[in-house]
């Protein structure tokens, strides 16, 4: 695969696992390079073209800007200012800062702070709590509620996002509210299966006027696209930005306009620039709103600049390709970098087979401008709903004696791509492989000839061949994992879907093996941690007048998915027994060091305990995850995300667990590691997710060390 250079929907849809005694659901969606070609990479002719042409649709469809006329005079010296005041911004921040989703925007999940550490993490105590009360389990007239917040720290308060759509500011040693603020959002499912909220974005103003308000805004999405702008100390909307403090998003919504353009995930902050992507449907429509990444002005909230993923031609026929995740930035080079989701629709690419290079992939931005610096394409002609899921994870790294300015982009596919995050160049070879073609039972299908796969990191998940059955629940099921072993396509990574049988094994699902909490790093140690998932899952496309017999209907995206518009419904199912047990073995779920001078496993181990009904299954089983993990100086892991709604510190050094506790619901965002008056805390949402169980919450909990003990 080549690197494309240009020089001078949504929570990803899949399946996850609520294991052992009860039905599994499926998770709902949230939904190119260097100027020299990368090492060791043999392009399919049929997915790349012609090198030259390929860089002209790159350009073509990632500067298809629509820039507002006030915005479109000559900026170059604005520009060359800004990179200016840039480049003595470092990567990693010199004091603890936790004011993002991800802690930074560069999204290491990383603290300097080491009062607590190895030798004292088992004395951790709680040192406050607080209920929202912004709950549902959808038994009654509101949907069920998945709440996935970052607490972010700043301006001495914490700051969180409900998924009842209130912002919310706390006081970081207490939890004493200082204000709240309700969008009066309408509590429906417009884009998703439930109600969904991922946090607030916060920015302030370089040189604050005195007495103004607004100079520190804190700002908010809903799910009917509706963008909040609050004044942070106050909590009242900001009457310069947009209209009276409320951007209506969906004002650019024109295409294909099926649904809104949910704003779950929180803008990401860069500078004076607001910039956001949107979540959407999965697998309802052949044709969807094209994706779009928004740059906004952050005091008034009027259009930069916009990037369009797809071409125009395949804006008309095809849709989505947003950026329904985090993104990450590296600020002293004035570049943003989108995890870029797949097309419309999910499962069948025949209305779509030309080349589109900027989908499911890593595509660097110029910030100010928003043009394509570089992309890299990790899957051709997307047919698996593989979204690229999580904010790249930038880090400075030393391989073989020299000092690499990297990025590690964690997927679905449960591959990990590590490039120069400059030039999009490989760091350790990324190889073009023959990839199976399918039986031939799906009509207008043209599938790419090779895929993307890194040589290191190795793969987190053998895809090579079906993952072996779980005896047990073979023999709990009379057999009947191995009789849907047998009537399961598969020939390996990539196999296509079919119609025959019982439909396509796919390993990893499309929830994926990693998942949009992505990777976290310490630079100290250059040690990257990541959390991956071990599900299978079934695929099966029917045309019109089978899908019209055999749909049953569907639950939290599970079952079946009309595909509206194209000549294939589909059914996704995860593999398991009349019981609900997971036909494949154990481990469900592992946590994973990786050397980043070498790209090697350093250790692995399963993470968390599958539950069900109040009963833990031995923690060697592991648990799949929702969520990501934080580290810190102190030597420490924290990460929740698992079933069994516990809170964990883990050794960085070791992967030996040092501490636990038990919170309300499974805490599926990631924790905030924070400095408050001398102290430092370790912050977790456990609002929990009906994908991993049915055990949903609206607690706010906070860890410290005795104070006699600091």
């Amino acid at each position: 695969m080549p690197t494309f250079g240009i020089t001078p929907q949504r929570l990803g849809t899949a399946t996850a696992l609520a294991l052992m005694l009860a039905p599994l659901p499926l998770l709902a969606q949230d939904a190119d390079s260097a100027q020299a070609p990368a090492a060791s990479q043999t392009q399919d002719a049929a997915q790349s073209q012609d090198s030259a042409q390929t860089q002209d649709s790159v350009q073509a469809q990632g500067n298809n800007q629509s820039q507002d006329a006030a915005q479109s005079q000559d900026t170059s010296q604005t520009q060359d200012t800004a990179q200016a005041q840039r480049a003595g911004i470092p990567l990693v921040p010199t004091q603890p800062t936790w004011n993002t989703f991800h802690g930074q925007n560069n999204a290491q999940k990383y603290s300097p702070l080491d009062q607590i550490n190895v030798d004292n993490v088992g004395q951790l105590e709680k040192v406050w709590e607080v209920h929202t009360g912004d709950v549902s389990d959808g038994t009654g007239d509101i949907p069920a509620t998945v709440w996935s917040a970052t607490p972010i720290f700043a301006n001495d308060t914490l700051y969180i996002g409900t998924p009842f759509y209130r912002l919310l500011a706390l006081d970081p040693a207490t939890g004493e509210q200082k204000w709240s603020f309700d969008t009066h959002s309408k509590l429906e499912a417009l884009t998703q299966p439930v109600l969904k909220n991922r946090g607030v974005a916060y920015w302030e103003a370089k040189d604050p006027e005195p007495g103004q308000a607004c100079q520190k805004i804190v700002y908010m999405g809903t799910m009917d696209a509706q963008l909040f702008a609050l004044d942070a100390d106050t909590g009242k909307p900001c009457q310069d930005f947009a209209d009276n403090g409320v951007l209506d998003v969906n004002q650019w919504n024109t295409t294909h306009a099926k649904w809104p353009l949910s704003i779950l995930q929180p803008p990401t902050v860069v500078g004076d620039h607001l910039i956001f992507g949107w979540a959407g449907k999965d697998w309802a429509f052949e044709t969807a709103p094209p994706g779009t990444v928004f740059s906004i002005d952050a005091r008034t909230g009027k259009r930069e600049w916009t990037f369009e993923a797809l071409s125009p031609e395949m804006r008309e026929k095809s849709g989505t390709a947003n950026v329904w995740t985090q993104m990450s930035v590296d600020e002293a080079h004035g570049l943003i970098y989108l995890p870029v989701s797949s097309p419309s629709p999910n499962y069948w690419g025949g209305n779509r087979t030309e080349s589109a290079p900027l989908a499911t992939s890593t595509t660097a931005l110029d910030v100010d401008t928003g043009k394509v610096v570089w992309s890299r394409q990790w899957v051709h002609h997307d047919v698996w709903d593989y979204d690229i899921n999580a904010a790249p994870t930038l880090m400075d790294i030393t391989v073989d004696g020299k000092q690499i300015p990297a990025l590690i982009q964690a997927t679905k596919m449960g591959f990990l791509f590590v490039v120069n995050r400059l030039t999009g160049e490989d760091v350790w070879p990324i190889e073009e492989r023959p990839v199976p073609q399918g039986d031939g039972s799906v009509k207008g299908e043209v599938y790419a000839k090779t895929q993307p796969f890194p040589t290191k990191p190795a793969p987190l998940l053998d895809q090579s061949k079906k993952p072996k059955i779980w005896e047990l629940a073979d023999m709990v099921g009379g057999g009947q994992c191995s009789r849907l072993w047998d009537n399961l396509y598969y020939e390996g990574m990539y196999t296509p879907p079919t119609t025959q049988g019982e439909g396509t094994l796919a390993y990893p699902d499309s929830a994926g093996g990693v998942q949009w909490g992505g990777v976290a790093f310490d630079p100290q140690s250059q040690t990257a941690i990541v959390n991956v998932s071990h599900i299978v899952q079934t695929i099966k496309l029917y045309d019109r007048e089978a899908y019209q017999k055999a749909d049953s209907g569907s639950g939290n995206e599970s079952g079946f998915s009309p595909q509206e518009g194209a000549p294939y419904g589909m059914r996704l199912n995860v593999a398991s027994n009349w019981l609900g047990m997971p036909c494949w073995e154990p481990p469900f779920g592992e946590l994973v060091a990786l050397d980043m001078h070498t790209g090697d496993v350093k250790w692995r181990r399963p993470v968390g305990a599958s539950q069900q009904y109040g009963f833990f299954m031995p923690e060697r089983w592991g648990s799949p995850t929702i969520g990501g993990p934080a580290v810190t100086a102190g030597g420490l892991i924290f990460i929740g995300a698992s079933m069994d709604a516990k809170l964990r510190a883990y050794s960085l050094e070791s992967g030996e667990e040092l501490w636990s506790d038990q919170a309300q619901a499974p805490a599926v965002a990631n924790p905030a590691v924070y400095e408050y008056k001398g102290r430092e805390y370790v912050a977790f949402v456990a609002g929990g997710n009906t994908i991993l169980k049915d055990q949903v919450g609206d607690q706010v909990v906070v860890y410290a060390l005795p104070q006699d003990k600091q």
